[in-house]
């Protein structure tokens, strides 16, 4: 699988998301996308607990600890790699996290229109 190029949505180098887990679909800590990311895990998503609760509430489960994953679970604060549709359902159902606009891919506008990652800006 080869990345996309590493671009993100203010048309600038893309920045680092998060490491502290890691993240992105090539767990490189960059929203870095390609053909086979199915879920477009390209918006870099600023955890909070009330998107964690809803995101748990929805079925997708963030914050519980899954060590057969290596994964600690997330917390408020952590930055993960969030898929562009997830996030575009939680803003509209109004608890969309903050979103690191240099560290969201610029395929995530394929998702989500750039006024609302705007909206959104950490």
């Amino acid at each position: 699988m080869q990345p996309d190029d590493s671009v993100n949505v203010l048309g600038t180098t893309l920045e680092l998301c998060g490491m502290d887990p890691v993240t992105g679909f090539f767990r490189d800590g960059h929203c870095n996308t390609c053909a086979a990311d199915q879920g477009s895990h390209t918006v870099c998503a600023v955890m909070t607990a009330e998107f964690l609760a809803y995101s748990k509430y929805v079925g997708n489960d963030l914050s519980t600890p899954r060590p057969e994953y290596r994964f600690k679970g997330l917390a408020p604060g952590d930055s993960w790699c969030l898929c562009a549709s997830r996030f575009l359902q939680a803003h509209e159902e109004g608890c969309a996290p903050k979103v690191s606009l240099t560290a969201t891919h610029l395929r995530a506008l394929d998702v989500v229109p750039l006024e609302i990652l705007k909206e959104h800006a950490a």
